[in-house]
């Protein structure tokens, strides 16, 4: 039987940090964080068994430091680390530095990444194992061929880059005499961003949702998905509130996807936990892309499965074999999460880096909040404006939904402009509630802006911030608690 690890370095900041070490001490796994000049203060660094500084507030000086971070888990005696989500989590030289160090990646391979890491390399992996992808092109750089391909698809046409995310370097081309341009724009925008300016094009699906599975594969050859998530509300590409089960699909469309989800990750040879992203319009569904990493939503399956997915990444790592089977997984209720920025929705989703001057999270049946802040936190500047993510559950999705404006109500968090009068005018959306989503539902619903507004100067009833009375009777009721402690 393989032991687990005794000392984890989590690459990485803010609540994903929290969260990996939260399953590291429930698992008798020492902790070691790493920050910034920014985040010398922050949760995570308080959290961890130890923390050392990494460099300065921009990434590139701190969380981007690849070489130094390798250096220092081997220094500090770390047998494995953990990237997170974002900053060098897909980048396969972190794996294979951590290979020459002797430390463990608990992550995918290098392999799988750079399977994956090429859109056009994946679709036609995948492609080739029997998943359904759009119809689309090659790598594009002849116009004429590009003019002759976009006909033979079909127009509308989108142009994609085959490397990156986020949107970045994607047009949407309903004409032939716009192609060329978008092209162009496509590869400079790629190139800027990712050093790739590699695009092709792909037939453009209206009105899609956005709809994607968990995987996770172990060494031993098993490869299991945990069901999907509903991700189609985003703006600019970036999701904000996620669900599962998926409002749309049935019993039979989710076993074909998940099926092809599980073929997906054999094909790249992937293990670790992933999230294989799908495009679903009018019952037929294509491959997007594979997300080489731990989503930022990945609570909500766990909320409904019951399986903490970072632990079976630990173990996963360590050599052990995933503790369940695919025929050992079900699925109870309904869990929404909504991610709470520090954005300012009114003015397109400006970010708001201030000091959080109260901050109260919600709780009571059904809610979990995962976040790296608290009252008195700095919101820096120099990175994603994620502030928390408020996690529910309910027996169905009407109830998840109630239990959503309830916490919603709930959460105290001044300072920074947030989403969170944003996400309750989502939940009041008679499209929302009837499941009727796709990509374009934030473009497609102005009206929330003005829905949002009545929110806007509504005080939670746990904010004891804003009457002096209540100031200083909790200040009171503190002081009486502690005068009778022993000591």
């Amino acid at each position: 039987m393989r032991r687990l690890f005794s000392k984890v370095l989590v690459a990485n900041r803010g609540e994903i940090a929290v969260r990996v070490m939260r399953a590291c001490h429930e698992l008798g796994i020492r902790t070691i964080a790493i920050y910034s000049d920014a985040d010398r203060n922050a949760v995570h660094v308080r959290y961890a068994d130890e923390a050392h500084h990494i460099g300065g507030a921009p990434p590139t000086e701190s969380y981007l430091q690849l070489e130094r971070i390798v250096r220092l888990a081997a220094n500090v005696g770390a047998e494995a680390i953990h990237p997170g989500y974002g900053f060098l989590s897909e980048r396969p030289e972190f794996p294979e530095a951590c290979n020459s160090a002797g430390i463990v990646f608990i992550g995918p391979p290098p392999s799988a990444m750079r399977a994956m890491g090429s859109k056009l390399e994946a679709r036609a992996l995948v492609a080739a194992h029997g998943v359904p992808i759009t119809p689309g092109s090659g790598s594009l750089e002849d116009p004429e061929e590009a003019a002759r391909v976009a006909r033979e698809i079909g127009f509308p046409v989108i142009v994609k880059p085959s490397g990156g995310g986020g949107g970045i370097g994607m047009r949407v081309v309903e004409r032939e005499e716009d192609l060329i341009p978008a092209i162009e724009a496509g590869r400079s925008a790629a190139r800027s961003a990712f050093g790739d300016p590699t695009v092709y094009v792909e037939r453009y699906v209206r009105k899609p949702r956005h709809i994607e599975f968990q995987v996770i594969a172990d060494q031993h050859g098993h490869v299991v998905h945990l069901g999907e998530r509903e991700c189609s509300i985003q703006r600019r590409h970036q999701k904000i509130l996620e669900e599962t089960p998926s409002p749309v699909l049935t019993p039979e469309l989710r076993r074909r996807m998940g099926e092809a989800a599980v073929q997906a990750a054999r094909a790249a040879g992937y293990v670790n936990a992933g999230t294989v992203e799908f495009i679903f319009s009018e019952g037929d569904f294509y491959f997007l892309e594979v997300n080489a990493r731990l989503q930022v939503e990945h609570p909500i399956t766990e909320m409904v499965t019951g399986v903490d997915l970072v632990k079976e990444q630990i173990r996963v790592a360590a050599g052990l074999p995933l503790s369940f089977g695919q025929e050992d997984l079900s699925w109870r209720g309904h869990a929404i999460e909504m991610r709470i920025n520090a954005e300012d929705p009114a003015r397109r989703f400006i970010p708001t880096p201030r000091r959080i001057t109260r901050w109260v999270a919600p709780s009571g049946p059904g809610v979990r909040v995962d976040s790296g802040f608290g009252p008195g936190s700095e919101v820096p500047p120099n990175y994603d404006s994620l502030l928390a993510k408020l996690i529910v559950h309910g027996s169905d999705r009407a109830e998840a939904i109630a239990r959503a404006r309830r916490a919603l109500r709930e959460f105290v968090l001044v300072g920074p402009a947030t989403t969170i009068p944003y996400h309750r005018a989502i939940l009041e959306s008679p499209d929302f509630r009837a499941g009727n989503l796709t990509t374009r539902f934030i473009d497609d619903h102005p009206a929330l802006m003005e829905e949002m507004q009545r929110f806007l100067g509504e005080t939670s009833p746990m904010d004891y911030g804003t009457d002096p009375r209540h100031v200083a009777a909790a200040a009171a009721a503190v002081a009486s608690v502690v005068s009778r402690q022993p000591g």
